[in-house]
């Protein structure tokens, strides 16, 4: 059997958790592969409403098994909250999720690190989420890191001689903390991550394919977030393509199979950063009112803007996309003309392809228009319903990026999917 893997093409928030959701009853395994709680993947089904940030998204089919992989970052102290919630809904997670020992935690420490960083950066702040993740990385590549198979083995050893060294990094910055509340937060949050299973992923992973189990692989964040392929520095701190899920679960790249690209019908972007297509009229302040567009961890209004092409075909090309999922299509449904960037113009020239250098300013948007469709499409229940002009909009995005759009949201509930059957030529 195949890993399949899901994951996001724009700047994240595209709505990879739904589709996580809504596909998991063809999979046996779940799998987060990268990233950290500070990836909030968005879930609504029978009038609730959850946000997962570390736990990967197949966790409310029931029977089925969920892992957090070895390219995960996990901070113990947000499990605990993220499992209690889940907990109070009724969910009881200790039969379905189980935790590799090579995932690296982060650190009460990491997350003042990451304050102090980003405090020192002034007006060059990249727009962290504080949550501590890039100094876990950090550690993690510098070989300085704990993992959850250390909780084990010596911990307290480990985890003071860590500790310590943070703080002396610490105190070549001018910055103020109060170390005790976090470090007992975090402290309970190990004793709650210790009733879960802590698992050799990479074999058991393995295992499962021999014995012809299906596992569909969840990527956080998304592709232009990515360390070595994104907007960088206005990244995130690994590799949220692809590629992610062989070394972020142990599997060979020739066991990965179907490459699900799940993208917004506009773009939107948290933080610092680059943003082509960005939108600071009405339209923009138009889509965000529509889309609801606030972090779902954060609660940061996300900038909003025309769907990019250029970016987007970049990253269908990376990621080896082999079916495309188009989110929040009613969010445009009220629109008279719908905007498209097909191409950027820099320094007087024109390009299709993602530039090594994507500063603001530097790149500018040239765009196709289409027709609206003019209609309230969140009550549709299949492709046959579409608008004319929408299946217009539908035809022009597959002829540009050359991959079938086979999944459509209309709505965020996990019943507002239509799957199309159209074939793709």
């Amino acid at each position: 059997m195949k890993v399949d893997v899901l994951l996001g093409l724009q700047w994240g928030d595209e709505g990879k958790g739904k589709v996580v959701d809504v596909l998991t009853p063809g999979y046996d395994v779940v799998t987060r592969f990268q990233g950290g709680p500070n990836a909030g993947h968005t879930l609504e089904f029978e009038g609730q409403k959850y946000v997962l940030r570390s736990i990967p998204s197949g966790i409310f089919q029931g029977g089925k098994i969920n892992v957090i992989g070895n390219g995960v970052v996990l901070d113990p102290a947000l499990f605990k909250k993220e499992v209690e919630e889940l907990e109070k809904s009724g969910h009881d997670l200790t039969k379905r999720l189980f935790v590799s020992k090579k995932a690296h935690l982060i650190l009460p420490t990491h997350r003042l690190l990451d304050a102090a960083y980003e405090s020192a950066k002034g007006s060059s702040k990249i727009g962290t989420t504080g949550k501590g993740i890039g100094p876990t990385y950090t550690d993690k590549v510098s070989r300085n890191g704990l993992r959850v198979g250390d909780l084990l083995c010596n911990f307290e050893e480990k985890y003071n001689r860590a500790i310590a060294r943070h703080k002396e990094i610490l105190s070549h910055y001018n910055f103020q903390y109060d170390l005790a509340p976090i470090e007992k937060e975090w402290m309970e949050g190990v004793e709650k991550l210790k009733q879960y299973n802590f698992i050799d992923s990479e074999h058991v992973l393995n295992d499962l394919l021999s014995e012809g189990k299906t596992i569909l692989a969840e990527g956080a964040q998304g592709t232009m977030l990515d360390v070595d392929f994104g907007s960088y520095p206005f990244v995130t701190s690994s590799n949220t393509i692809c590629a992610g899920a062989c070394t972020g679960l142990g599997v060979a790249p020739r066991k990965i199979g179907d490459v699900f690209g799940i993208f917004k019908a506009y773009c939107t972007r948290v933080g610092s950063g680059p943003f082509p297509t960005e939108l600071f009229d009405e339209t923009g302040k138009k889509i965000r009112d529509l889309g609801h567009e606030y972090g779902a961890v954060t609660g940061r209004e996300r900038r909003c803007g025309w769907i990019d092409l250029v970016a987007l075909k970049y990253a269908v090309m990376i990621n080896g996309v082999t079916k495309l999922i188009m989110m929040k299509s009613d969010v445009l449904d009220d629109f008279e003309t719908i905007k498209a960037c097909v191409a950027y113009k820099i320094n007087g020239e024109e390009t299709d392809e993602f530039p090594f250098d994507v500063t603001e300013g530097n790149v500018e948007p040239i765009y196709a228009e289409l027709n609206g469709w003019k209609t309230n499409m969140t009550k549709m229940k299949s492709e046959n319903e579409f608008p004319e002009e929408f299946n217009a909009y539908l035809d022009f995005l597959e002829d540009y990026l050359e991959v079938p759009i086979k999944i459509v949201s209309v709505g965020p509930d996990r019943e507002q999917t239509i799957v199309r059957y159209r074939d793709f030529e």
